[in-house]
């Protein structure tokens, strides 16, 4: 899935899901990247041969919100809407920021590789969790647990926070993790309005020319969250969610065949459109 050309830009880069397109000629805002969400998905490490339909406009309609629902809180990088035609709806002019080499993760709940991390351990990302607790425990209140940015088709590393503070200095580290931590609960508060449970999210930060913390990439969307429905919420067992879920379960499956290591094989149609479903649902929830 090659990146589409589009006039007064040059393609710059492709990430699992994002295109970068830098200006061909001086852009009147300055110093400025043009970020597109393709319908590409990944799972597991790696990008599938299967597009998701609409996939891209969902994370940019809701990064879009939600930028606007933090900006008290924290500036973010989007600068204009004034795009090419042909990605309208999926893309944004952003200030070019230089990004800070963390995810940084929130946690509410414990799931995924924090669950992982907590059986072998009792704790997450150095952060030590009372014992007793299991799949979509709710934890006695939000952790911060980063990780290292890794390359395309390698896994983020989860890493403490004296590892971000090796890496940032301790000042840096302390403010992106009071940050990372005041976000997750606007978060969480507004999508509880909603009925939905944010678990989990992931959120990058840049330097913006001025020297201030800015929030860049996308934020609060099913690819970067887990996204849990409410009233549907059990404790003690894995949560349906509006993300790719239906994607990882077929992947490994026997149904697929796939042995993790060769290329995915292409999705089904049902599951292109039940993942699609998921998506749309938790923009609606969310936006309207």
């Amino acid at each position: 899935m090659t990146a589409p050309a589009l006039p007064g830009w040059e393609h710059a880069y492709s990430g699992k899901v994002r295109d970068l397109y830098r200006p061909a000629a001086p852009h009147p805002a300055g110093d400025v990247v043009l970020v597109v969400a393709s319908d590409r998905i990944s799972a597991y490490d790696h990008v599938l041969p299967t597009p998701i339909p609409g996939k891209g406009e969902v994370l940019t309609r809701l990064s879009l919100w939600w930028f606007e629902q933090l900006t008290d809180l924290v500036p973010n990088h989007v600068v204009s809407l004034d795009v090419p035609a042909a990605v309208a709806g999926r893309a944004m002019v952003c200030r070019r920021l230089e990004m800070f080499p963390v995810e940084c993760v929130a946690r509410g709940y414990l799931t995924g590789s924090g669950l992982a991390e907590y059986r072998a351990g009792q704790a997450v990302c150095g952060v030590p969790l009372p014992p007793g607790l299991g799949e979509a425990s709710r934890l006695p209140e939000p952790v911060f647990t980063p990780a290292r940015k890794a390359e395309v088709g390698d896994h983020d590393e989860n890493i403490t926070f004296a590892a971000v503070a090796g890496l940032l200095g301790r000042e840096r580290a302390e403010e992106l993790r009071d940050l990372t931590l005041r976000i997750y609960a606007r978060a969480a508060d507004v999508a509880a309005r909603s009925g939905i449970i944010v678990a989990d999210t992931k959120l990058e930060f840049g330097l913006g020319p001025d020297g201030d913390v800015v929030l860049g990439d996308e934020v609060l969307t099913p690819d970067s969250s887990r996204f849990w429905p409410a009233d549907g919420f059990r404790p003690g067992r894995v949560q349906p969610s509006f993300d790719k879920q239906f994607v990882r379960d077929w992947l490994t499956s026997p149904e697929s065949g796939w042995d993790r290591v060769s290329p995915p094989p292409p999705l089904p149609a049902d599951v292109v459109e039940r993942t699609r479903e998921r998506y749309l649902e938790a923009a609606a929830r969310l936006v309207g």
